[in-house]
């Protein structure tokens, strides 16, 4: 299995990124994804996930209104459109995996990639 992040790069406040999720591996439309953010010295945190068949979304509160998590089943891919974007959005961001259910805490996901990095200059 292979979950593969990219998009990250240095933005100025207000700035957009666009991140992608490349899966393989696994029958990817029967899981669901979420992204994670981890800035140093803090764990993981939940940012957006998106249901298997992308019916359903769910956004933490620091992050809804300016990022869209959305996924192509037939690219095996998951986006996170980050928009608005703050200093405090800056960190490694994680996409993660979840056969048919998952929730905001990172132990329900099985499968992660190995990061990005965003950072969002002030």
């Amino acid at each position: 299995v292979q979950l593969v992040e990219s998009g990250g790069g240095l933005v100025q406040a207000g700035g957009s990124l666009r991140l992608s999720c490349a899966v393989s591996g696994l029958t990817f439309s029967t899981y669901d994804m979420g992204w994670f953010r981890q800035a140093p010295g803090t764990e993981r945190e939940f940012t957006a996930r998106i249901s298997w068949n992308g019916g359903t979304t769910d956004y933490a509160d620091s992050v809804k209104g300016r990022f869209t998590i959305s996924r192509d089943n037939a690219k095996n891919t998951v986006y996170l459109q980050m928009s608005s974007l703050k200093p405090e959005d800056t960190g490694v961001f994680y996409c993660a995996a979840s056969q048919f259910y998952s929730s905001r805490l990172a132990a329900q996901y099985p499968y992660w990639g190995q990061g990005t990095q965003v950072t969002v200059s002030s």
